[in-house]
């Protein structure tokens, strides 16, 4: 087979060599012309497709992956449908090296215009283990796992993961995973047993969950992704300390709770911590009640959108609404909380509404909305380097959250006293899904049993408000 490398040097004249020798000086000043060739002109079509470096995969789907290119009719539609094979390969969890080479037909059956597609993978180790680090509620994580990819040859895995907090919060998981990555909406299947256990000081209580994840994620767009779960879960409430209110005590015990949750993302930015243009939402939907203790509709909606007023300045507005109607065995780890650095910054973690003796309680309805502003740093220290991993960050946040006791017109006056804060500091990128924010806050505005915390604030997580 034969392969053509192409090599471009761009520089003085004094740096240019290599492949390439010249023994008269150039005049690299002087335009010269470019050969401009249409590939959409140039007939082809592919006679043969072989894929090397295949063990445990199996043909069938690697098969039904590289038809699309029998059906290209020019050189150009030939490169674009071997992309897109490539990243169907990529996407099918079973390689991890992934070459394409084009080359002209030859020997028998070969056609005058026909062209051979060599595809060269590398398959993924039968066991796969890392260390990694993962952001919950202002927390950090640090996750020791292990994967069996491509166990059955079809893009199954199976994998183990162990987590740790810095608060004293673990997880322990085993989960399995089947993709169909050539039916409609290309399903992805998940099952997972887990065990979490998180301290929560701010309410008083730590919890204990134990419980079966079934999951199916498919696309209706290439921006638009959804989630259908069922989830049963048991659940144990404790208290932390002596002083823990007795509100919460009330809510200790053991409880079984079945969930059926839809979730929808429709993502367009360009990238997801620090994008510049493009808008987010996110619409989740659960019942709970269909078998053990608890019964209650919950809905959330989330939003952003993003516009770059002028290269490095970008304005942010963000929001966010959630209403939590309680059937019966509702407690306060089912209520929704608000305040801290990842969502109304200026108060403590969940130091926004209702407390009692000191620690949160939550609510049933809340609102909370955001403006920002994020620059370079000033003078633009590191440009091109380390410096692009920090933004400066200008916020106004604004929120309400309703007392789980108030319903009808109290719970709609409740979400008109607004709770508002000001303030600016220095975010920083965590790799590609989450960041650190370090800001100084003002809280303009409080509401009495309230929690503010002006000055410094940190806060780590995937999404911020």
């Amino acid at each position: 087979m034969g392969t053509v490398h192409a090599k471009v040097n761009i520089g003085n004249a004094s740096t240019v060599g290599g492949m390439f020798e010249f023994d008269e000086p150039i005049d690299l000043e002087e335009t010269l012309p470019k050969p401009n060739i249409k590939l959409n002109g140039v007939r082809a079509r592919v006679d043969r497709v072989h894929i090397d470096g295949l063990s445990r995969t199996k043909d069938d789907i690697v098969r039904s992956t590289v038809d699309d290119l029998f059906h290209a009719t020019d050189f150009e539609d030939v490169i674009l449908r071997a992309h897109k094979v490539r990243r169907a390969l990529d996407s099918m969890g079973c390689f991890k090296d992934i070459g394409v080479f084009i080359d002209v037909s030859s020997g028998p059956g070969a056609t005058p215009e026909g062209l051979e597609v060599t595809f060269q993978v590398k398959e993924l180790s039968r066991v796969v283990g890392g260390i990694n680090t993962t952001v919950s509620e202002n927390e950090g994580n640090l996750v020791l796992g292990v994967k069996l990819p491509n166990v059955l040859g079809r893009g199954e895995r199976v994998s183990a993961e162990y987590s740790v907090g810095h608060r004293s919060s673990s997880n322990f998981s085993v989960a399995a995973t089947k993709p169909f990555p050539h039916s409609p909406l290309t399903p992805v299947l998940s099952t997972s047993l887990y065990q979490q256990t998180h301290e929560y000081p701010w309410s008083g209580y730590k919890l204990l969950d134990r419980g079966l994840l079934l999951d199916v994620a498919f696309r209706t767009s290439p921006n638009t992704k959804h989630n259908l779960q069922w989830e049963g879960i048991v659940r144990e409430t404790s208290v932390l300390s002596k002083t823990t209110t007795f509100k919460v005590r009330e809510s200790s015990g053991p409880q079984m709770k079945s969930v059926i949750r839809h979730i929808v993302t429709v993502d367009h930015r360009d990238e997801a911590v620090f994008p510049t243009r493009g808008t987010w939402v996110q619409f989740s939907s659960e019942v709970a009640g269909l078998g053990g203790g608890v019964a209650n509709i919950r809905t959330e909606l989330k939003a952003e959108a993003n516009k770059e007023v002028t290269p490095g300045v970008v304005i942010q507005a963000s929001g966010a609404l959630g209403v939590l109607h309680d059937v019966y065995g509702t407690d306060i780890p089912d209520h929704f909380f608000l305040g801290g650095p990842a969502t109304v910054r200026g108060f403590r973690q969940r130091g926004v509404g209702p407390h009692c003796d000191n620690h949160a309680v939550g609510g049933t309805a809340y609102w909370a909305t955001g403006l920002h502003v994020y620059t370079p740093l000033p003078f633009q220290p590191g440009k091109g380097g380390l410096g692009e991993l920090f933004r400066s960050h200008l916020f106004l946040n604004a929120g309400c959250l309703a007392h789980p006791e108030e319903t009808g017109a109290a719970a709609l006056e409740a979400l008109t006293e607004v709770r508002l804060a000001a303030g600016a500091g220095v975010a920083l990128r965590l790799g590609s899904v989450a960041r650190v924010e370090l800001n100084y806050c003002v809280p303009l505005r409080a509401r009495a049993g309230d929690a503010p915390a002006p000055g410094l604030q940190l806060g780590v997580a995937a999404h911020f408000l």
